[in-house]
């Protein structure tokens, strides 16, 4: 019986807490905080797809927050989703050229929301780089999340928006245990990853998936998208789906 997402993220988050290569005690059910997020973020500023970026989408976790400073630091506009996407301005715009605070403060997921400024998807300028926080990947791409396909779902409403592309580059920063040598589950919701980097190694990922194309309404219960607002604006604004 194939592995599932489930039994993954147990294994991963299992492994981290018993290990302690986090910086926290709890890891179940949250984007590891690993130790060594800062040595796995100087990889990742290594990459021509970074220094040429200007704008990017990032997740709000720790591990990713360096990613999330150096950004601002280097002038480069951030977007952060507001949390579960609950409200229909559903990302926050970091721009350096008008924050009134430090890179450092900014970058937080408090100070972002406290300096940032909310936006819908439709406002946001074209990303240039994705950066994603995982559970668990593997070498060809594949990525495991915390389980509530946020992450995807926000990738979908960029698509649909044309602010982000298929073609759009997607990195993530990981422990060396977060990546495992096996073929992953994965539907055609899930997000790839062009690039992994841990505090020791850059992956470049070549598993060659498609990426998905928009929103997939069939995969959304009603009591899903009726906590979303975004989503119910969408919707609407399509007329009935079949």
């Amino acid at each position: 019986m194939p592995i599932s997402k489930d039994d993954v993220r147990e294994m991963v988050w299992s492994a981290i807490e018993e290990a302690g290569a986090a910086h926290t005690k709890k890891v179940h059910d949250r984007i590891p905080f690993f130790r060594g997020a800062e040595q796995a973020a100087e990889r990742v500023f290594e990459l021509e797809v970074w220094q040429n970026a200007r704008v990017i989408k990032g997740n709000p976790d720790k591990p990713q927050g360096p990613l999330r400073k150096r950004a601002l630091e280097e002038g480069k506009t951030v977007y952060m989703a507001v949390p579960r996407l609950k409200q229909e301005k559903c990302f926050v715009e970091l721009d350096p050229a008008v924050l009134g605070a430090s890179p450092s403060e900014a970058s937080t997921i408090s100070g972002a929301f406290r300096h940032g400024r909310l936006v819908a998807v439709e406002e946001m300028r074209p990303v240039d780089l994705v950066i994603s926080g995982s559970v668990a990947v593997n070498r060809q791409g594949t990525r495991v999340g915390k389980g509530g396909g946020f992450a995807d779902l926000e990738y979908g409403l960029a698509i649909a928006a044309g602010v982000v592309s298929p073609e759009t580059p997607v990195v993530s920063t990981v422990h060396a245990m977060q990546v495992l040598d096996t073929e992953l589950p994965w539907t055609h919701h899930d997000v790839c990853l062009d690039f992994i980097a841990t505090p020791d190694e850059l992956i470049r990922c070549d598993g060659g998936m498609p990426r998905p194309q928009g929103i997939y309404w069939e995969d959304l219960d009603e009591a899903k998208i009726r906590k979303i607002p975004v989503l119910q604006k969408l919707r609407a604004s399509m007329g009935p789906v079949a």
